[in-house]
């Protein structure tokens, strides 16, 4: 099997020679280059065409980050794995955002390190287990804000109505369940189906459960 060719970055020499001196007592590993600035990280890149490149985030003449995106766009067949100290929730989603395979903190260990290149190398993605729950935090906070904005232009009313339209009630129950008069429910009726761009109730009643309605209530009443 044909080994895994790694490109190291970072700007402390000192870094770079431990990194090279761990991987490559690895057999599966061979170090094709290293780099210490962001510009050069694309040009070794480039020109050594590693399977993995292992980068600092903080480099001189632009960010690890940086780099990241334009080794991503410029070849795309070569992952790139974020080697920090630095565990910032903005520094980890930009690097997400950037294309970067893998983000994990320079306190893990050696063997630790070894098997999140392995896992990189298999085209599988990796985060450092200690920023899991980060992401899924904000993973949760982009689909809450997304139910919110789906319904953004409707009245609390007009959700009330627009669950109660989305449970197959008739104006009536909905009036009697909300305490309002059948007439009024049926202005609150056209005024949903005018805000959301729909044609009918049941057009309605499929865009609160696609876009889950009665999630955004739920959390809104807790």
């Amino acid at each position: 099997m044909r080994r895994q060719r790694i490109l190291i970055v970072d700007d402390h020499e000192v870094v770079r020679l431990g990194l090279r001196a761990l991987l490559d007592r690895h057999p599966d590993f061979e170090v094709v280059g290293e780099a210490s600035t962001a510009d050069e990280a694309v040009v070794r890149t480039l020109d050594r065409r590693p399977d993995v490149v292992v980068m600092d985030i903080r480099l001189p003449g632009g960010t690890g980050i940086d780099a990241c995106e334009r080794i991503v766009a410029q070849a795309p067949e070569c992952k790139v794995i974020m080697l920090t100290s630095y565990a910032e929730d903005e520094m980890l989603f930009s690097a997400i955002r950037a294309g970067a395979a893998g983000y994990v903190l320079k306190q893990i260990g050696s063997e630790d390190l070894v098997r999140a290149i392995e896992t990189i190398g298999r085209g599988e993605a990796l985060l450092d287990p200690a920023l899991t729950s980060r992401v899924f935090a904000e993973v949760r906070r982009a689909a809450v804000a997304a139910e919110a904005a789906a319904f953004a232009e409707l009245t609390p009313q007009e959700l009330n109505v627009l669950s109660g339209i989305s449970s197959g009630k008739t104006n009536r129950k909905i009036a009697e369940t909300l305490h309002l008069s059948p007439g009024t429910v049926r202005n609150y009726v056209s005024n949903i189906l005018s805000k959301l761009n729909v044609s009918n109730r049941a057009e309605a009643a499929a865009y609160a459960v696609e876009n889950r309605l009665s999630v955004l209530l739920e959390g809104g009443s807790g």
